[in-house]
């Protein structure tokens, strides 16, 4: 996944336990736990004759994972790697110290008919010691995801640790995300279930928190351990992700993320110099802006 332009700062509030705002980063908060950034993906429509082609281009000093609902992506990399994904799955790439790759519509679904996309594409930063790491590719099925059920809610941990279950996509640092879909109205109660930093970001739906009701579209980051329960609507979709804090400050230059400055300035030039790790069979090629 590339951030191909600037991310514009939404304005975020603040309603007692939360901070609210419209995905990360934004005012007030950089980060929530290691996970620096989140592009909700759709839902658009493609075909026949428009599709996704994110032509190659570099990541350093983070994993990108993608989380879809609907739709069906091609992930190719310079490590050789060729994955589509389709919804419920999860593809996790350890980019290290440098690794690109592409994401496009899969062959078999040009030229017919239309069909919509729609997931999360997440920048969840390698902690420092692991910055310069060697790539690695992960695909995990939905089906080897933990999934259960509590009341009118059914909940899959997607990645980490959390609800006293652990989910087999590789983590590098403790983390956790956490998909809820309801029903009908339910009670949330994070409280000694998950570990770190709280992120909720309203998919679908809505829910209330601390006497406010907030919309989809909105990520809500938890400012103390113990938060007020949480009422979610009917019909909602929410994604709890977060984790342990690092120590250190994360710098983001477009698709690069680092603790250090310097290692952001060397992938900038070897981009430009074409010595970067590059695919062996695609020859596209996405500027530095």
């Amino acid at each position: 996944m590339s951030n191909l332009g600037m991310i514009i700062e939404e304005r975020s509030r603040d309603i007692g336990d939360f901070l609210v705002g419209r995905l990360i980063p934004f005012r007030k908060k950089r980060m929530i736990g290691p996970f620096i950034f989140i592009d909700h993906m759709g839902p658009t429509t493609l075909g026949p004759s428009k599709y996704m082609d994110v032509d190659q281009h570099p990541h350093i000093g983070l994993c990108t994972l993608t989380y879809l609902s609907e739709g069906e992506v091609l992930h190719e990399d310079s490590l050789g790697t060729v994955q589509p994904i389709q919804p419920g799955s999860v593809n996790l790439m350890a980019a290290g110290k440098g690794v690109s790759h592409t994401e496009r519509t899969p062959e078999h679904l040009r030229g017919g008919k239309s069909f919509k996309v729609e997931g999360y594409q997440i920048w969840i930063a390698l902690p420092k010691n692991l910055e310069d790491m060697d790539p690695e590719f992960f695909h995990i099925p939905e089906s080897d995801l933990p999934k259960w059920e509590e009341e009118t809610a059914r909940f899959t941990l997607v990645a980490g640790e959390g609800y006293g279950r652990k989910s087999p996509v590789p983590t590098y640092s403790p983390l956790f995300m956490v998909e809820i879909q309801t029903t009908e109205e339910f009670q949330l109660n994070v409280n000694g279930k998950l570990k770190g930093e709280i992120g909720i970001c309203i998919d679908k739906g809505g829910i209330e928190a601390c006497g406010e009701a907030v919309e989809k579209g909105n990520i809500l980051v938890s400012k103390v351990e113990d938060t007020c329960n949480i009422l979610v609507r009917p019909n909602s979709r929410l994604l709890l992700f977060g984790g342990e804090v690092f120590p250190e400050e994360r710098f983001i230059y477009w698709n690069f993320v680092s603790s250090d400055k310097a290692k952001i300035e060397e992938a900038k030039e070897a981009w430009k110099a074409g010595t970067f790790p590059m695919m062996k069979d695609d020859d596209t090629y996405v500027p530095l802006p």
